[in-house]
């Protein structure tokens, strides 16, 4: 059972910005607008990463499927994000979904399609039954730019086991939340973001469901309160804040393929050989280091992955 104390409320792909020069501008707007009200230590604060907070749950376990590297802190986990439902900015999303999920109405998770036990679940009826652990992995956005992140959460496979999926199901359409009155009102995606994955990726021991990191609940730039991590894959296609688990017979049409379904495939397995249309794939920038490292195929997972896609063309089928 895990012991669970108060919750702590906190407050285009393409948009590449150099980690560097985001951090440096951030400070240096912070320290202008400190300097302008005569506050010298304002711009000390602005440089000073905020305090992770006393942890949500007190007994979780540490997962085997863990990797042993740094951790990103909590400070860029928690403010350099991709949500474009709270503006396509990186800091965006820490700004804008303040308050987020509990301004929304009370959180619900439906799961149904090609299943014999579908259901609609409040979030806390959907978490209940699974306890949770920490899992630290690396996760690789296809921007370019990567994290490792000590998620809390449980096997996505614990999920479909329950629902029981039947011999029509081969794919699993997730779908987030849209709600433009707390969200941002743009026409930059097909709403409400959708993503899928084949049964067996579903099923995959490294496929979780998150509801915390670094041992809090998840913040509404990250996905609050419960969001998909698929290590071995780039990052959008870990679906943040959802509402919807269908199972279907034929492969959904994620937002980002419809968007441009020549640069984001459905598979968008982590490749250094397969570029973006608009850059290389071979490198990538850590966030918090200085130099940028190799690319590992399956973002170091092959072990894990490798052999759902036997004889399958990597490039053809990115």
């Amino acid at each position: 059972m895990n012991i669970k104390k108060n919750r702590w409320n906190e407050p285009a792909a393409s948009d590449i910005t150099d980690y560097d020069v985001y951090l440096k501008r951030r400070d240096f707007l912070a320290g202008g607008a400190a300097l302008a009200l005569g506050s010298v230590s304002g711009l000390a604060l602005a440089k000073e990463a905020p305090a992770i907070p006393s942890p949500t749950w007190t007994d979780l376990v540490s997962s085997n499927l863990s990797i042993d590297e740094k951790k990103t802190s909590f400070r860029d986990v928690t403010t350099y994000n991709n949500f474009y439902e709270f503006g396509t900015g990186k800091d965006s999303p820490a700004r804008n979904a303040v308050g987020f999920p509990d301004n929304s109405q009370p959180w619900k998770i439906v799961v149904e399609g090609e299943c014999d036990n579908p259901g609609s679940y409040g979030y806390d009826d959907f978490i209940k039954p699974y306890p949770l652990e920490e899992r630290i992995y690396r996760m690789r956005c296809v921007e370019g730019w990567s994290m490792v992140i000590p998620w809390v959460g449980f096997s996505l496979s614990d999920v479909l086991k329950q629902a029981k999926p039947n011999s029509k199901a081969k794919f699993v359409e997730f779908t987030t939340l849209y709600d433009p009155d707390i969200m941002i009102k743009r026409n930059v995606l097909d709403w409400p973001y959708t993503e899928g994955l084949r049964i067996d990726e579903a099923m995959n021991p490294l496929t979780m469901l998150a509801v915390g990191l670094y041992g809090q609940e998840l913040l509404g730039q990250n996905g609050a309160p419960i969001r998909l991590v698929v290590p071995w894959k780039y990052g959008f296609k870990s679906i943040k804040s959802i509402v919807g688990i269908r199972f279907v017979e034929e492969m959904p049409q994620s937002a980002w393929m419809k968007a441009g379904p020549t640069e984001y495939g459905f598979y968008s397995n982590v490749n250094p050989d397969v570029p973006h249309p608009r850059w290389s794939q071979s490198r990538e920038r850590r966030i918090g280091e200085l130099r940028k490292r190799k690319t590992l195929m399956f973002n170091g997972y092959a072990d894990h992955v490798a052999s759902l896609y036997e004889g399958m063309d990597l490039v053809k089928n990115f």
